[in-house]
């Protein structure tokens, strides 16, 4: 009986042992995805911190376009308006 309770003792261990490999094998599953997701949210960030920019860029010069446009135009009327 001794014998028989240290051998399920021992099996309950090795139980034990193999449910927290499993865990840790979850758990280092979990962190490479969250790791994953991490790396893409700051790729995204980058993105957007670069189109944002270009946004504004894009602004400027239509701003700046739109502004030259008006030049010509009162420019163009004058000069239809001195003819």
């Amino acid at each position: 009986q001794v014998v028989f309770h240290f051998h399920f003792q021992i099996s309950f261990c090795n139980l034990l042992v193999l449910q927290i490999c499993v865990q840790v094998r979850e758990l280092m599953a979990e962190l490479l995805e969250d790791e994953k997701v991490s790396m893409e949210f700051a790729q995204l960030e980058e993105e957007y911190r670069i189109l944002t920019e270009e946004n504004r860029n894009l602004i400027t010069v239509h701003s700046q376009r739109a502004q030259q446009l008006e030049t010509l135009r009162v420019i163009s009327q004058k000069r239809q308006g001195s003819s």
